[in-house]
């Protein structure tokens, strides 16, 4: 049988010729094998191109952060070895203007990027830039609150959405606007544009008042896609064609409730591939050493103010009918004493309470009882597939009481 050599080259072409230029011979291509009339594989188009990167994003830290979980994100991202790592804020507790104590909430962690052995790119969260003072330390330790960078004809804006700091829905400024509207027409013809913000400021209600559409329409005739946090819980959006995606935790306060509720610690794994980015979300519990032992790092966890609970559950349905999907919340009457509880609906109709944790009920006292099921229109909005008077506190009808030390059970049969 007659024998054919295939050297296939997929790199070292440039680094040839790099070693021509200076006397040296050529390195060899990366792949060297022998090509026969049969063969025991596919083909051998490798997957990989020179305009091919990965990188890595992490997402909220804070809000009561769990203890040893994002210093672990960082030795997992090093046997990663993504190119970069990207945030999206909400790296620090923050929330004061106690400047000793900021110092040490940076100062751990910085303790912690200084382990990765790749570059880490910061965003500010509403936990970071909280107020003036904390705005001032920013600038001091970064410089810049908003900034942006192209690697591999990729175009990366890191926005700052609480600027200026205090804002409740968050908010971009005309300064800024003005920024990016320069960095983008300075770009325009990169193969894709990558935005990186905390806040999904195009879920708020007041999304006209937070400079959000504004910067939207800087984008209107580029590929792009949106990155963002501050929810705490993973959402898939839809927004002119383009996807928006608002990340879970990497240590962030969470109830731990899983896929289907969203809630988990992860990083976001980016392939930039030739026609755009693809991702997928590697969850921190599934990875593991070469020796399958879990690092042991130095992070505690930050005290949160809890009350006890009890456990509720029950059943919802609509004319009869269960309604999978639909989300409960208990909305305390009085919420300076009790916080919020709330719960998806299984397949089988029944729900089960989480305040803090998983299932771990509700506080006793009183709520107000909301239920809604919405679905994404194509548009990237959604709609409430329940009566609306179930979706408002002002206007539900379910009132209930959970007692302690008992098991609490409601069902809610819906009607128009």
């Amino acid at each position: 049988m007659k024998r054919l050599t295939c050297l296939l080259l997929v790199t070292g072409i440039f680094a040839g010729l790099v070693a021509l230029s200076i006397g040296q011979a050529p390195l060899r291509p990366a792949l060297q094998i022998e090509v026969r009339e049969r063969n025991p594989w596919n083909h051998l188009r490798i997957n990989r191109s020179d305009e091919e990167f990965t990188f890595a994003i992490v997402s909220d830290r804070t809000g009561g952060h769990r203890a040893k979980i994002f210093s672990r994100a960082v030795e997992y991202l090093n046997l990663l070895q993504p190119a970069f790592v990207v945030s999206v804020g909400d790296l620090i507790e923050g929330y004061t203007e106690d400047v000793k104590k900021l110092e040490q909430e940076w100062q751990e962690f910085n303790s912690f990027i200084a382990r990765l052995q790749m570059p880490f790119f910061y965003v500010p969260g509403n936990h970071d830039y909280a107020n003036p003072v904390q705005e001032r330390m920013w600038k001091e330790k970064f410089s810049q609150s908003y900034y942006h960078f192209v690697y591999q004809d990729v175009l990366f804006l890191m926005v700052n959405s609480d600027d200026p700091p205090k804002t409740q829905e968050g908010h971009i400024s005309q300064e800024q606007i003005a920024y990016f509207e320069r960095v983008l027409k300075a770009n325009p013809r990169v193969r894709w544009t990558l935005i990186f913000l905390h806040r999904p400021l195009w879920t708020s209600s007041k999304v006209a008042e937070t400079g959000w559409l504004e910067f939207e329409r800087l984008l209107q005739d580029r590929p792009y896609t949106v990155f963002a946090g501050h929810i705490h819980r993973y959402r898939r959006f839809v927004r002119h064609g383009r996807i928006y995606y608002q990340l879970a935790t990497t240590g962030g306060v969470s109830k731990l409730r899983g896929v289907d509720y969203g809630e988990f610690d992860h990083v976001v794994w980016v392939t930039m591939k030739k026609n755009g980015p693809v991702l997928c979300n590697i969850l921190l519990d599934g990875i593991y050493t070469e020796n399958l032992q879990v690092p042991d790092t130095f992070e505690p966890g930050s005290k949160r103010k809890m009350v006890p609970t009890t456990p509720v559950e029950g059943k919802v349905t609509y004319r009869g009918e269960v309604v999978p999907g639909a989300f409960v919340t208990f909305m305390p009457v009085e919420p300076q004493s009790n916080p919020r509880a709330d719960a998806m609906v299984d397949a089988g109709g029944q729900y089960r309470l989480s305040t803090y944790e998983a299932w771990d009920g509700a506080a006793p006292g009183k709520y107000k009882v909301t239920i809604q099921l919405t679905r994404e229109r194509e548009d990237g909005t959604s709609v409430n597939l329940l009566p609306e008077k179930y979706a408002s506190v002002k206007t539900t009808p379910l009132e209930v009481t959970v007692e302690p030390g008992k098991k609490n059970v409601f069902d809610f049969a819906l009607e128009d």
